[in-house]
């Protein structure tokens, strides 16, 4: 007589780099049932939204090319991760039942506190607001200023994608132009904006935006016919909305295996999740290795076996500048960066691939699950601060 087993529930919440990767890792076992949940039918190439913004490149890619056999996609949102009952319940109506959920809902851009942001400026981190942003600059005058507010990688790829093009560009960096970079770093950075008449702004603070202008701190008003704001980062508030414990900016609270600290049915991963409440960078280099991380250790749950801890190096960064150059920043195991780069084509050639490769390692984990490698040896803490016991749900 055949014996039937049920099939262990996951529901991956958020289908970027990490969920997605995730949702395909999971397939190393075959009774699992897998659900992804995402509130919009294509997957969003996030490091190519300036480039969509630009119309020098596409940033949607059709989940069909990147899941495994057997994976459900459900389109809809979150609204709910309801423990009691052990249900995520959606914004549809509909509730998904679970054995286990994958948090990984990523990041949004950060609620903007400067008069006049959130009315007249626009983000960029989330695909709708860089088609409102493409739209906008599809009516713009080649010749009207632009102000881009944030010197990190997305405020210097997109005013290099602009100045490129020809536009008049402010950027706009608050402290410092990208204070990751190494000083030779930042001075290449610089001599290319320069290069392309990029008006760069370090040590400067908007203090307000209007329709037609930027404000700075110490009073002067600079016209602006269009500003993009790239500074700062958010997280849903789906895991404090649902009763679980967050850190301030509300990313899911984890041992260092990546399971909730209330709940060991909830595994979080990617820009979402804050282990021993020391989240690392938020980066597509680390969400691969978190999303096999959390898909693994939700598997060790299953199995009944430990799960193991973290175990990721992030080794520097990439950044475009316009489509026929790049930098390449070096960096130690804990990515504090060397006083070494590659620029210029290569740069350029080394970004592209690193693109190509985010996208490249969800699909070969969708053929072959368990094949993703990633560099280890980064530090985490020796202590988790995060030592409160993980509790079972009822």
């Amino acid at each position: 007589m055949t014996e039937h087993h049920t099939p262990h529930k996951v529901v991956v919440i958020g289908g970027g780099y990490a969920g997605t990767l995730a949702a395909n890792h999971l397939r190393l076992r075959t009774d699992v049932d897998i659900t992804l949940v995402n509130p919009r039918p294509k997957f969003v190439d996030r490091v190519r939204l300036h480039q969509f913004v630009a119309d020098t490149g596409a940033a949607t890619i059709d989940y069909g090319t990147l899941l495994g056999a057997g994976i459900q996609l459900v389109v809809d949102g979150a609204t709910r991760i309801d423990t009691a009952a052990r249900a995520v319940r959606l914004a549809s109506g509909r509730a998904l039942d679970y054995d286990h959920v994958i948090y990984a809902v990523g990041s949004t851009a950060a609620a903007p506190s400067v008069p006049g942001a959130a009315e007249f400026a626009f983000p960029i981190a989330e695909f709708e607001s860089a088609q409102r942003l493409r739209a906008r600059l599809a009516e713009l005058p080649l010749d009207a200023p632009v102000t881009v507010v944030g010197g990190g990688p997305t405020g210097i790829e997109t005013a290099a994608e602009l100045a490129e093009q020809g536009r008049t560009v402010t950027l706009v960096c608050g402290a410092s132009l990208m204070p990751s970079l190494s000083a030779p770093g930042r001075r290449y950075v610089a001599k290319w904006l320069s290069r392309h008449e990029v008006a760069v702004l370090e040590g400067d603070v908007v203090t307000e935006v209007r329709p037609d202008a930027v404000v700075f701190a110490a009073g002067a008003v600079r016209p602006s016919a269009l500003t993009i704001w790239t500074t700062g980062f958010g997280v849903p508030q789906l895991a404090a909305e649902s009763g679980l414990r967050t850190d301030a900016l509300g990313r899911l609270l984890t041992d260092e295996t990546l399971t909730s600290i209330d709940n060991d049915r909830i595994v979080a991963t990617g820009d979402a999740a804050a282990p021993s409440g020391q989240p690392l960078r938020m980066s597509g280099q680390a969400a691969g290795a978190l999303g096999a991380q959390a898909a693994n250790t939700v598997l060790s749950h299953i199995a009944g076996t430990e799960p193991a801890v973290i175990d990721l190096a992030l080794i520097g960064s990439c950044v475009s500048l316009g489509r026929r150059v790049g930098i390449r920043q070096l960096a130690r195991k804990d990515d504090t960066s060397v006083n070494l780069y590659i620029g210029g084509r290569m740069g350029a050639r080394i970004k592209e691939v690193t693109c190509k490769i985010g996208v490249g390692k969800i699909r070969r984990e969708a053929r072959k699950p368990g094949s993703l490698v990633w560099p280890k040896g980064g530090p985490r803490p020796a202590q988790p601060t995060c030592a409160t016991p993980v509790v079972t749900s009822a």
